[in-house]
């Protein structure tokens, strides 16, 4: 009898286990499946794509429509500066280097969901000696007045809760999807960091555009000075005409100088950017010339695929779906698993001896039988929370392809602007080599050249914007298109629980 009661806490325990086990297949909660992106299916084509328009000018789109970008996409500008000024900032902006640890410390919250899973395991050794009070025999009638005694422990613990009800799965599941989640923040925000190099480069060789109009908007006022004085001091002309050009030439020093304002800020952007100081960087003179590059755009269909701000916002959801799990979960009782063995001993000589051993099972189970509606308020709360990231979903998705047509548009509609204004400039030209003529041979006053000359200057410096305009706004369509990156380079569920290591925190991240 005695044998058989041994070991029956055994056979219960085994019992139990194997009952645990079987449950283990329950997950209760909803299953994920991703909603409609949008109510309408994606068109065949953008609204505001140049093949939509004969008129568009210049500009084009890559053919065939499905073409797509790829990789380091700044090298479609065909540009040595910007290549090696962002392969810097692929290794040293401190922006990028920022989203990566918070990819790496959301990898570590799948291991700590993962451990859940298994026993806890515990040790805890202890000695005691204690002296027994001398009155205690005249209190209790005993003979351990005043007695002294040793006890040594060395017990070994053992917990487990096994997940009958996918608590713990869908816990795992939720942070592996945190962790895809931060892995496409981290590619969103590096092509944020890359979008915003091109920017202010070529915003910054736009300056320089400018400055080289007021250049030579100086050099031509300057000779007019010379010339206007030298008719001045000949009788010829008036006082009137030489002030007013020596007025236009201090006119044009005076805005060429604040052009340095807006490139000074540009370059020192540009050295935070690649994590430089400011102090210690600087940028060569380089006028903007180019024009924006033939741009793979692709289908509508193909944009959601392309968007590491709508995979992060889908990767939300899927997270926000497996809260709602863990929060039914709680409806379902708990079973504990418990065993404790280990030895004790007065002597501590015989603590590892086998007499000296001892042990204990027993498992529990808990089930909450009133909590005043929390378990169905917190269902709801993550309900709610779920809905409200299809909704944000939703908007992400609308916002994409705002942000694509307002682009499309925009290098649409100012590379035909650009050539619109450049027959103005050539106009204004003609218009002041006319008004000079009529100057010098005395039929009109200075005021025409001078009114000739501010319509040139303007008519230059909005063709020089135009031209920076329409380069960023290149770039901010490659931005809205998601550069070169694919939702296939988003890491599975199973990479983002690989084991993350010292290495791969401290190692330099640049996969392009």
């Amino acid at each position: 009898m005695t044998m058989t009661r041994n070991k029956f806490p055994f056979r219960a325990l085994l019992g139990c286990a194997i009952a645990a086990l079987l449950l283990a297949g329950c997950t209760v909660g909803p299953k994920y499946h991703p909603p409609s992106p949008t109510p309408q299916a994606p068109p065949p084509s953008y609204k505001e794509s140049p093949t939509q328009f004969p008129e568009a000018g210049e500009w084009k789109v890559a053919q065939p429509q499905d073409a797509m970008l790829r990789g380091k996409w700044w090298e479609i500008y065909n540009d040595p500066e910007l290549n090696e000024l962002e392969d810097k900032l692929n290794v040293n902006n401190q922006n990028i280097k920022q989203a990566f640890e918070n990819f790496m410390e959301a990898r570590t919250l799948v291991a700590q969901a993962r451990a859940q899973l298994y026993p806890t395991l515990s040790v805890g050794p202890a000695y005691n000696y204690s002296h027994a009070s001398a009155n205690l025999g005249k209190t209790v009638g005993t003979s351990s007045a005043g007695a002294s005694s040793t006890l040594v422990t060395l017990p070994f613990e053992a917990s487990w809760e096994p997940d009958l009800w996918g608590k713990v799965r869908n816990t795992i599941r939720e942070q592996q999807y945190n962790a895809q989640l931060s892995a496409a923040d981290l590619e969103n925000e590096r092509l944020t960091e890359q979008a915003s190099l091109a920017v202010f480069l070529f915003e910054l060789r736009g300056q320089d555009a400018l400055q080289k109009v007021f250049n030579e908007t100086i050099d031509a006022d300057q000779k007019s000075v010379d010339l206007t004085r030298a008719r001045y001091e000949t009788g010829v002309d008036d006082q009137i005409s030489l002030v007013q050009a020596e007025n236009a030439l201090q006119s044009a020093i005076a805005a060429g100088t604040n052009l340095g304002v807006l490139r000074a800020q540009y370059e020192h952007a540009i050295a935070v950017l690649i994590g430089t100081m400011p102090s210690s960087f600087s940028l060569a003179y380089k006028p903007l010339a180019a024009a924006p590059p033939v741009i793979p755009i692709g289908v509508p269909s193909q944009l959601l695929e392309r968007r590491p701000d709508v995979a992060a916002s889908e990767r939300t959801m899927a997270a926000a779906n497996a809260q709602i799990g863990i929060a039914v979960a709680a409806y379902y009782p708990n079973l504990t698993l418990t065993g404790e063995s280990g030895f004790e001993s007065s002597l501590i000589e015989n603590l590892l001896k086998w007499p000296s051993h001892f042990w204990s099972v027993g498992p529990s189970i808990s089930e909450t039988i009133f909590d005043a509606g929390l378990r169905r308020a917190t269902v709801r709360q993550f309900e709610a929370v779920y809905n409200a990231d299809v909704a944000g979903y939703r908007q992400t998705v609308l916002s994409a392809f705002q942000q694509v047509e307002d682009n499309l548009a925009a290098v649409r509609i100012l590379s035909k602007q650009i050539k619109e204004q450049e027959d103005a400039e050539h106009s204004a030209e003609q218009y002041l080599e006319l008004a000079k003529a009529r100057y010098y041979t005395g039929v009109d006053t200075y005021l025409n050249v001078l009114v000739a000359q501010t319509t040139l200057l303007s008519d230059q410096q909005a063709l020089a914007s135009l031209r920076t305009q329409v380069m960023t706004a290149s770039v901010q369509l490659i931005e809205a298109l998601g550069g070169g990156w694919d939702r296939s380079e988003l890491p599975t569920p199973a990479q983002v629980s690989g084991r993350v290591t010292k290495s791969d925190i401290e190692a330099p991240q640049n996969p392009q």
